[in-house]
């Protein structure tokens, strides 16, 4: 937001005014697609864009890789071990490492290692870990969480820079729900905004921390949850006050109902908006950078959708599908999905 000041001698007297530039809204209408990234194999629920604006993405068959957008060139490589087959859904970055994380059981956390491979800094082996998302608060201190294993949602935490991470015991969170989880859509369960940490959950709940992940409250919402497909699938915070939540059920992509959701006073409370209007299920949604929270996208396997005024109504802009989308500035973003990643430009 810009402020012209101005300086008016009236009567000798030094008078200051200040006129504020009022925002206006875009309306995109179309999208310029560019496939970056395309293999039949994989399917792609996770990218980061890095410090340098590279792009990072790790993906099914232990596959990860990092794109140099000035040479429009990847190094894609596979991480290996023993005999399993890994998967990857979450990944993150500080300033110096990137760190993936494998889902189901054994869950592995690798980071970048020193000898040119990825290390592996954390392992769980329990029946039903199952882990969603991952971030950075700053470059000491990551979060990652995934699905209830006794009695609470599975949250590790580290304090030194990636290093070793340290699983929360259920005495240090809020009473959990049977069968809570995330949805390991689009890596986008979790939300930070400077300390302040929101986690959506399958259950329809906001876990909030204030203080990165030392203390915890929770949050109910309206959300349509009643079955173990609907939920929160992604959300997503502009600043400390405003944030968006989108999510429904991906067995019945067309329902428009009680699937997305808006917060005003930092997440303790929602109000469902675009009620039986687009878009139905989506699995990720994002404001766009430096947009004032008017300016969002959503995606989802079926199609992209554009608000311009804080995601009270919605508009269709491609049938094209992703799972996740990031943006690299107020017009262009990466998305990725089943066999691909994509350079998006909005017009």
């Amino acid at each position: 937001m810009r402020y012209f000041i101005c300086f008016v001698i009236c009567s000798g007297l030094l008078i200051s005014c200040e006129e504020k530039q009022s925002f206006i809204p875009r309306d995109f209408n179309s999208i310029e697609m560019e496939t970056i990234l395309e293999d039949s194999l994989l399917s792609i629920r996770a990218i980061d864009i890095l410090d340098d604006e590279s792009l990072s993405f790790a993906a099914n068959y232990g596959t990860y890789g990092l794109y140099n957008p000035s040479k429009k060139s990847w190094q894609v490589s596979k991480q290996e071990y023993d005999s399993l087959q890994l998967e990857f859904r979450s990944v993150a970055h500080n300033s110096s490492d990137f760190f993936m994380l494998s889902v189901g059981s054994p869950s592995m956390l690798f980071k970048t290692g020193n000898q040119g491979s990825m290390d592996l800094v954390y392992f769980e082996e329990h029946p039903k870990a199952f882990y969603d998302s991952m971030a950075f608060w700053n470059d000491q201190e990551g979060i990652a969480i995934g699905d209830t294993t006794d009695n609470c949602l599975s949250i590790i935490i580290t304090r030194d820079g990636g290093n070793t991470w340290k699983k929360l015991s259920c005495n240090e969170l809020p009473s959990g729900k049977a069968d809570e989880g995330a949805f390991a859509a689009s890596n986008t369960n979790i939300a930070i905004i400077g300390d302040n940490t929101w986690i959506a959950t399958t259950a329809g709940r906001i876990y909030y921390s204030k203080d990165r992940g030392l203390n915890w409250e929770v949050f109910e919402t309206p959300i349509v949850k009643d079955k173990e497909t609907e939920g929160i699938y992604s959300i997503h915070f502009y600043d400390d006050m405003n944030g968006f939540a989108i999510g429904g059920d991906y067995t019945n992509p067309d329902d428009n109902l009680a699937n997305k959701m808006k917060t005003v006073d930092g997440g303790k409370t929602w109000q469902l908006v675009a009620e039986g209007h687009t878009p139905s299920y989506r699995s990720c949604v994002q404001y766009i950078p430096n947009r004032e929270g008017k300016e969002l996208v959503s995606v989802g396997f079926n199609g992209i959708d554009f608000s311009n005024d804080g995601g009270n109504s919605w508009k269709s802009l491609s049938k094209e599908g992703f799972y996740t989308i990031r943006f690299l500035n107020d017009s262009v973003a990466y998305a990725a999905g089943q066999r691909r990643i994509s350079k998006l430009t909005f017009k």
